[in-house]
């Protein structure tokens, strides 16, 4: 064979023996070539002598080696349409040839024969992938296999929980292997079930245990770090604690500065009594994906003036998302039915101060509280937070995070909380904050006012009237029955 005939030896792409298990690809849809096959660029270019041969630069994809076995592709939101279109031709014709992927290479001009892709698909990726996600794709995936939505909790039962403390031990044993770093001790059983009660704190249910094991794995390694730096002989549930304080999420750690520069400013007010203002509760870290909410306390402050020949308004500051503008709007309707009065007479001022990206509308009840105060010039005591939903119909709705947001009342020095009834088995509170706080369920606004409004006369007509006014409309002829 001469030096000129090198050039023509086939290149083998995929290989596989007889005796192997069946091929696990584990891939990622942030680059395209290392998906679909790729050709490699020639820095030559030309030249008899030093240019490479095409099919030498060509390098088979995830695809191609995944044949006869399973694609695994993380971040399935990351491919591009185009690069969706080749994955589902890959799919439908089994077979996939391989050409350059970047239109500046050299090797952009060269395709392969198909390479056989013949293999099981399974994608991942959050919820909001589905949106960038090709229809033909989806709709290839829904025809011949799942669409599955992972469960982020499971039932507290003793099974379950026994599979937690193998989780324990497993996190335990995967860092005594490693060869880097100090092993960290095994649990001791208090310190075991301290990890069991936080499952069940994340989870945010009760009856349920969190599923988000990576974070119960980092709390695991943390106190295992810390009892490792103390030589204990077992991790107890004062490394647990310790760990949970350092394990904060940057949104709690926010949150935490935010409670601290309220107390420094005065801004933070948990005794007497004020007209229109409401200690409102929220929770940070709603839409990252984290299983651990952190609460903070939300001041919430109304003002009713009159307008001067034109209509009133609905006026609602610091920085509210959409949702909780229309929250702001649909009280309107609950207060204009129960003070009889015209809202197009008056301007309604709604502020919450020191505070910016306010969302959802786990303050509806806060926000009318505040305005009914306003309206009727009755005070509000100012040692009770509260949370909630309101529907137009004045009753209250669930809402997420109570647990979060209780414990931030309590660290605020707030001795009330209102919440409401339906959230009631959802509360899973510290122990240490247990009986430092009452908790008060409530279903409608009435019993939101029986405990807020400080007064005699005034809180019992204000309270009697909403009452009337509830019962009217949940029994009117358009009701319907609860499911």
């Amino acid at each position: 064979m001469t030096s000129g005939d090198e050039g023509n030896i086939p290149k083998l792409l995929v290989k596989h023996d007889r005796n192997e298990e069946v091929p696990f690809i584990d891939a990622t849809g942030t680059l395209a070539g290392a998906l679909l096959g790729d050709v490699r660029h020639d820095p030559f270019q030309s030249g008899a002598d030093l240019a490479t041969p095409a099919h030498e630069r060509v390098e088979p994809g995830a695809v191609h080696r995944a044949n006869k076995g399973v694609l695994y592709i993380d971040e399935i939101r990351m491919l591009r349409m185009e690069e969706q279109q080749a994955l589902l031709v890959a799919m439908q014709e089994k077979a996939l040839s391989i050409s350059g992927r970047s239109e500046r290479s050299s090797g952009a001009l060269t395709k392969s024969e198909p390479v056989p892709t013949d293999f099981i698909l399974v994608a991942a990726g959050n919820l909001d992938s589905i949106q960038n996600m090709h229809p033909a794709l989806r709709s290839r995936i829904r025809g011949y296999g799942y669409e599955v939505y992972v469960n982020t909790d499971m039932r507290d039962t003793e099974l379950n929980r026994r599979r937690l403390v193998r989780f324990v031990a497993q996190e335990v044993r995967n860092e005594q292997s490693k060869d880097s770093g100090k092993a960290i001790p095994h649990f001791s059983p208090k310190a075991v079930g301290l990890i069991l009660k936080e499952a069940q704190r994340r989870s945010g249910r009760r009856g349920k245990l969190s599923l988000r094991l990576r974070e119960l794995g980092g709390l695991v390694r943390i106190a295992g770090d810390l009892a490792a730096e103390e030589n204990a002989s077992l991790v107890e549930p004062v490394h647990v604690t310790r760990a949970r304080m350092i394990a904060k999420p940057l949104e709690q750690q926010v949150a935490d500065r935010y409670l601290e520069r309220q107390s420094e400013y005065a801004m933070l007010v948990n005794r007497g009594e004020r007209i229109g203002r409401v200690n409102g509760l929220a929770v940070l870290g709603a839409d990252t994906g984290l299983s651990d909410y952190s609460g903070v306390v939300l001041p919430v402050e109304a003002m009713v003036t009159p307008t001067q020949g034109r209509s009133g308004k609905v006026i609602a500051t610091g920085g509210l998302s959409d949702l909780a503008q229309e929250s702001v709007t649909n009280i309107s309707a609950v207060v204009k039915k129960l003070t009889g009065k015209d809202i197009q007479d008056y301007d309604l001022h709604v502020q919450f101060p020191g505070t910016h990206n306010v969302d959802g509308d786990s303050a509806s009840i806060t926000m009318a509280t505040a305005i009914i105060s306003a309206f009727e010039g009755v005070p509000i005591d100012q040692n009770l937070a509260m949370t909630g939903s309101l529907s137009v119909r004045g009753e209250v709705l669930p809402i997420g995070g109570v647990s979060a947001k209780i414990e931030a009342a309590v660290k605020s020095g707030i001795e009330r909380v209102i919440i409401p009834r339906s959230n009631q088995q959802d509360v899973l509170i510290d122990e240490k904050y247990e009986s430092q706080v009452e908790i008060i369920p409530v279903d409608s606004l009435d019993e939101v006012l029986q405990h807020a409004l400080v007064g005699a006369e005034e809180k019992v007509s204000l309270v009697e009237r909403l009452a009337n006014v509830v019962d009217t409309i949940s029994s009117g002829p358009d009701s319907q029955p609860s499911a």
